[in-house]
This record gives C-alpha cells, structure tokens and sequence, in this order.
C-alpha cells in the first residue's frame, strides 16, 4: 500500500509533519510519501492568474501525487482558527485541476496544536468540506497540548489514550 502523507503547513519544524509521518508509519507494510508543501509554493491564486497561467505544473504534480496513492494521510495546522495560508492556497489550485482532489482515496484526517484547541477548528471545517472534494475520510483525530503528548527525539506520541486513538483510526486505511 502507498500512502501519501503530508502537513498542511509550510512550517520546517510543523509538529503537523512529524504528527502524520508518525500516523503513516503506523500502517504495516506501507510505502510513505511524505510531501511538503514547501515543495508546491504557488503565486496566490485568483481567476486572472489562472487565466494567465494556465494550471500551474506544481498544482498538477500536487494533484497527481494524491492520485498515485492508495491511502492519504494529512494533519491540519490552524492559523487563526482555519487552514493555514500556505494549505489553502495551493488547495485553491488543485481544485480548479480536478474538484475531486482527494481522488475518493481513504483518508485519516489529523489535526494538532500546541495549545489545548488541538486544531479543532480547521479539522471541523476539513471534516465539513470532505465529501465534496472526494474525501473519503475513514478516521479523525486531533491532538492538543502537542508536546505534551508527542517524544519529538523518539518521533511518537507517548499518551497511550492518543495513540491507541491514531492506530485505530490509520487500522481504517
């Protein structure tokens, strides 16, 4: 099974990452692809742009990265109670390549924060929106205090209620 797993955040150090790579690995016998979105920085997008530009070439590697996989696994960051900028922009993109951005692949959908919202915010409104992107979200999980609950040297999450909660739900893919 190939997953893709990636942050929807640009940070370098995104606790998002390391929460999905952890989450991918859990899966046995899996193949990960973890992507970056640092990779995938397009201008911002409008419909003028899109009319100079046409679908830019890192929109449609994005969207054929999601389609090449067999399972997906994304942790959402939250910027001022939403998606970050960096997330929904390049999500803007893809969904005028193909509405169906998810490619109706099963997903665990994960959220983390530092503080004790645990990204519930942006992991409603991903959960709310799913279904007409092609999400077809198998699991969900949002993990607050983050470094309270997560060995950032070991890379796992040391709350046995937490990961029992992830292996569950990547038990899905």
């Amino acid at each position: 099974m190939k997953i893709i797993a990636f942050a929807a955040s640009s940070s370098q150090q995104s606790i998002n990452k390391q929460l999905a790579v952890y989450a991918a690995g859990l899966v046995a016998n899996a193949e990960v692809e973890v992507l970056d979105l640092n990779d995938y920085e397009l201008p911002l997008f409008s419909v003028e742009r899109e009319a100079a530009l046409g679908q830019p070439a890192l929109a449609k590697a994005f969207s054929q990265k999601l389609a090449s996989a067999d399972a997906i696994v994304v942790s959402y960051a939250e910027h001022n109670g939403t998606y970050t900028a960096a997330y929904k922009n390049l999500f803007d993109w893809v969904s005028r390549i193909d509405r169906a951005v998810f490619h109706n692949k099963p997903m665990v959908v994960l959220a983390a924060s530092p503080g004790p919202g645990g990204a519930k915010n942006v992991l409603a409104q991903a959960l709310a929106s799913a279904s007409y992107f092609a999400a077809d979200v198998k699991a969900s999980v949002s993990v607050a205090s983050f470094f309270d609950h997560f060995d950032t040297q070991a890379q796992a999450i040391t709350n046995e209620e937490i990961a029992a909660q992830i292996k569950q739900a990547v038990s899905h893919l």
